[in-house]
């Protein structure tokens, strides 16, 4: 099935579930008294369980339930039920239960409901997951993936992968490397006798080159790495070519040792693969950036809309041109958005030198364009951006694309900023200065790489004072 069906499908049972749930604990209270006479009898029923089931269903988004769960086991899902159902019943046991239930009688209703949800739900989610593993058998809803490795090597994990289709992996092309002395083969698969698009290449390196492309001419989600544990090189060459892109890299066991804490073993019904961690952030913490994102982008906007319409009419008196300037950014997965800004330079500022940095005085920059740049409030309008969730308040600053491609050839790891979301500031924005060349570039890697290697809603909220402070001190450019 697809992502929006399967995400349709599990919030449809579990709100069905959360309210069996609580008719099951309203009738066991009220109507059956298994738990003793109650002190007062609701007025209502259908509004406390409608209120219920939203709870649950918010408690389950930002705990990442209902994040994909491709062809995972369900009994790991059903641990992860666990947990969240009991922290989620210690919520309500000290915000509603205690107050309504008799004392002699809590912890048997207590009890009594946390298993209705807990063993509803799992009923529920696990006929959505045996439908969707049948139809994963059957070839419906399957992730396309893409083998990079030596010939043997590619040939044996296409096989491993045949024998288990419950994986729902469906193998669309391959980089061939061939071994010294070996000549390149094309192969075709197996089963419904489709070629698998092939890219022959030699032993070099730089001949890995071709997977960007492949990935995206063939709608690949998955990269299936089956090289050997001494080829160091072409594994970091593969990681850099598909940084920013939207696809998990899974590696055979030999590169466990290399790779370390960055990634987790993953047994996929006897196919043993291990895969690199593509969220740097738990679910979680990743529901909470979003909502904290969406707030202060809100007060922002609305609180401070008289300043902001009078800054766009003053854009307007001072030099000819729109208030508010367009511009192409490349943003999470290397996609192109339109990026938002109070105008501060003059209208075609680049038309003659091109896309060029902005230097210390620059002539291009408007009289009030300079004040804005100052207490950096040519940034507010892209907090339209982070409502409409091209930005984050806090990550890597997005770069045009005429830049991305320079820095992707020049700076080793560039593209890996695009694993996130760009920001309005961020790490590298505290605490280094504005661009002015391209060593000036590769520092800011390296704070924005360490972000994304420690992403936190602490470090944001780190971020975002240091911010304001820089903000107030009028330390902008």
């Amino acid at each position: 099935m697809s992502r929006r069906i399967e995400l349709i499908a599990l919030l449809a049972i579990d709100a069905l579930m959360f309210s069996l749930a609580y008719a099951l604990l309203y009738l066991a209270r009220f109507e059956w008294q298994w738990f003793g006479q109650p002190k007062l009898y609701p007025m209502m029923f259908w509004l406390p369980m409608l209120l219920m089931t939203a709870y649950w269903v918010l408690l389950f988004a930002f705990s990442g339930m209902y994040r994909e769960r491709y062809a995972e086991s369900r009994f790991d899902e059903l641990v992860s039920l666990f947990k969240v159902v009991t922290v989620g019943v210690l919520i309500l046991v000290f915000a509603i239960f205690i107050d309504t239930l008799e004392p002699s009688s809590s912890r048997e209703a207590i009890f009594f409901y946390w298993a209705s949800v807990y063993g509803l739900v799992s009923v529920g989610r696990l006929g959505v997951r045996t439908v969707q593993k049948a139809l994963l058998v059957r070839g419906y809803g399957v992730h396309k993936a893409l083998i990079v490795g030596w010939s043997d090597k590619v040939e044996q994990l296409y096989n491993e992968v045949a024998r288990y289709p419950e994986a729902g992996l469906k193998i669309v092309g391959a980089i061939r490397l061939a071994r010294p002395g070996e000549q390149p083969r094309v192969s075709e698969s197996e089963g419904d006798g489709a070629a698998v698009a092939v890219a022959q290449v030699g032993t070099s390196a730089c001949t890995i080159e071709a997977l960007p492309r492949l990935i995206d001419e063939l709608g690949v989600q998955d990269v299936l790495i089956a090289l050997d544990g001494r080829d160091h090189d072409a594994l970091l060459e593969v990681l850099r070519l598909c940084d920013g892109k939207p696809v998990k890299l899974k590696l055979v066991p030999d590169f466990y040792t290399l790779i370390g804490g960055m990634a987790r073993t993953e047994h996929m019904y006897g196919l043993p693969l291990i895969e690199v961690l593509p969220e740097p952030m738990p679910a979680w913490e990743q529901s909470m950036k979003r909502v904290m994102d969406v707030t202060v982008s809100l007060l922002v906007l609305v609180l401070g809309m008289p300043l902001w319409l009078a800054i766009g009419l003053l854009i307007r008196l001072t030099s000819p041109g729109p208030a508010i300037y367009k511009q192409q950014r490349v943003g999470q997965h290397g996609r192109i958005f339109t990026l938002y800004k109070f105008r501060t330079m003059y209208v075609d500022a680049e038309a003659r030198t091109g896309p060029v940095w902005a230097t210390k005085d620059d002539p291009r920059v408007t009289p009030i364009g300079r004040w804005l740049r100052r207490w950096r409030l040519d940034e507010v309008p892209q907090f339209w951006n982070v409502l409409k969730g091209d930005m984050s308040l806090v990550g890597p600053r997005p770069e045009r694309p005429y830049f991305v491609e320079r820095f992707s050839r020049e700076i080793p790891l560039y593209n890996r900023r695009h694993r996130v979301k760009p920001g309005i500031t961020g790490w590298a924005q505290v605490r280094w200065k504005y661009d002015s060349s391209l060593d000036d570039v590769r520092q800011k890697v390296k704070f924005d790489l360490f972000y994304i290697e420690n992403m936190s809603l602490r470090m944001d909220l780190k971020i975002i004072f240091r911010t304001i402070y820089t903000m107030l001190a009028g330390k902008g450019q």
